[in-house]
């Protein structure tokens, strides 16, 4: 049974006008030894969370508008606004937004006389709408956004045309373009550039940031890098190892600051959250302590979307059934301008690395199953075939060990539409870093209200390579990151987590 509203009765939850303030037992678990033996004692803190009810107007700026998955999520979230169909030679289609966490799937609140009841998931806190999403950004190429949906080829002709009228007065503003951060094949596209020193450009997105802002009259901005993947940024000493260092090698126009670093500096410069889309380390320490100390909401890396989401459930799946992976071997074939640019040697291992990552925690979490130092052997390949355009192919290889020295193989062929996969997680990333901005806590003892901290964790369900503060576990399996998600937001409703025991049925 789906239900779209519902209240929570408790005396633990409050409705104002402005606020949903709840009261929660946050129950845990404390580790010690004792004489040699662990111990694990149960534990409960006592939050207080208060979110505010309204919503905002919200301005969406992507880095990278013009390309594929920037055209995608504007094309979407246009045809959706405006109702458009069109007919394919499967019929009549109609515009959705399935592949969203927020907008197409369900969150469970109980039962009622025996059936399961369910709502959407962006009925548990007030959340902004996609189609009131105001939508810019910037791009290396000067396309306006028709033609750059021409160019990408992703949707159906029959929608393209219908979504011309809307698309061909989008213009992306210039953007910040150094060759040595991608793949050389994309200089024939930069024609649409910022020019200047590094402090300069920083200054011009400032501004263009504050001049979006006044003229589309929103109430909040959210950027997000979708634009191209760059190749990893060396971590000097003296050069981005801290904010006074950072901020002083872009005055001294160092070369190894790259332009996701510049857009990042300035969005933190004008308080407003920035997400990374793409595998590189946007996030230098002197970037992480920067938005740490203005308290500016950061999130990332590298959207999780389709043979990498499936590995985070797969692996899972494997090593909790007590089954022991040896081999993951991960090919991918694509031919858009990703793939392109992954050409380059430098970005593919960006790429590379993000996807590497994924198994890491679940490995780690059985030890019954791998000695010290032991890990699968995973492989990760990357090939451009123009031919197949948008439609990647991933064709993975699992082998495990089982019972008594036998073997298990799993051989996995899938076909992604990547940027009508990525785009919906486009669209939850900006929604979801929005809503974040709106929660606020307070530990019992704690005089004052605060936000969460300014690395997003609650982030990771959406992104391959998860930042989280230092000190944090990472969590890549999927199934654990949407309870974190999903729990949060329960909480702030006075809603217990999901644990999935129904002890009213097992009495």
């Amino acid at each position: 049974m789906l239900v779209n509203e519902f209240t929570v009765d408790s005396p633990n939850v409050q409705y104002t006008e402005d606020h949903i303030t709840s009261r929660y037992d946050y129950q845990a678990t404390k580790l010690s030894q004792v004489g040699g033996k662990w111990q694990v004692k149960p534990t409960t803190e006592t939050y207080e969370f208060k979110t505010s009810r309204k919503v905002p107007k919200l301005g969406v700026m992507l880095v990278g508008w013009g390309g594929n998955n920037g055209t995608t999520v504007t094309a979407g979230i246009l045809a959706n606004k405006h109702g458009i169909t069109w007919m394919t030679k499967d019929g009549l289609q109609k515009p959705n937004y399935w592949g969203s966490i927020t907008q197409a799937s369900t969150v469970r609140v109980g039962n009622y006389e025996g059936e399961e009841v369910h709502v959407p998931f962006k009925a548990v806190l007030p959340m902004v709408e996609p189609n009131d999403i105001v939508l810019g950004g910037w791009d290396i190429s000067g396309l306006n956004l028709a033609e750059s949906m021409e160019r990408a080829a992703v949707l159906d002709w029959g929608l393209q045309q219908q979504l011309v009228p809307y698309m061909k007065e989008l213009v992306p503003l210039p953007g910040i373009y150094d060759p040595d951060f991608i793949a050389a094949n994309q200089a024939e596209r930069a024609d649409n550039l910022i020019k200047g020193t590094r402090a300069e450009q920083v200054q011009v997105v400032r501004q263009q940031i504050r001049d979006f802002q006044t003229r589309t009259g929103v109430d909040r901005v959210v950027v997000l890098w979708t634009a191209n993947t760059e190749r990893y940024s060396s971590v000097i000493e003296g050069l981005n190892d801290t904010t006074a260092n950072l901020l002083a090698s872009i005055d001294r126009n160092e070369a190894e600051v790259s332009p996701s670093t510049l857009f990042a500096v300035a969005c933190i410069q004008e308080g407003v959250p920035f997400v990374n889309g793409s595998p590189q380390n946007t996030f230098v320490p002197g970037l992480l302590e920067l938005a740490i100390e203005k308290n500016v909401l950061i999130g990332g890396d590298d959207f999780k979307s389709g043979q990498t989401k499936l590995k985070s459930v797969l692996v899972d799946y494997l090593v909790g059934a007590g089954i022991k992976p040896t081999s993951i071997v991960s090919y991918n074939h694509l031919g858009n301008n990703d793939g392109f640019n992954l050409t380059a040697p430098q970005t593919f291992r960006s790429k590379e690395i993000s996807k590497s990552n994924v198994v890491d925690d679940m490995v780690s979490s059985n030890s019954l199953l791998y000695a010290p130092g032991e890990h699968p052997d995973h492989v990760v390949v990357i090939k451009y075939v123009p031919n197949v355009g948008d439609s990647k192919r991933a064709m993975d290889e699992y082998t495990s060990e089982i019972f008594m020295g036998g073997k298990n193989t799993l051989v996995i062929h899938n076909t992604c539409e990547d940027s009508l996969l990525a785009a919906p997680i486009i669209m939850d990333l900006v929604l979801l870093t929005e809503l974040i901005t709106r929660i606020e806590l307070r530990k019992d003892g704690e005089p004052a209200f605060h936000g969460l901290h300014p690395v997003a964790v609650l982030l990771s369900y959406l992104t391959k390579a998860p930042l989280v503060p230092f000190g944090t576990p990472v969590v890549n399996a999927l199934g654990k990151q949407r309870a974190m998600l999903e729990n949060v937001l329960r909480a702030c409703v006075g809603l217990a987590p999901e644990n999935n025991m129904m002890l009213e049925f097992k009495c």
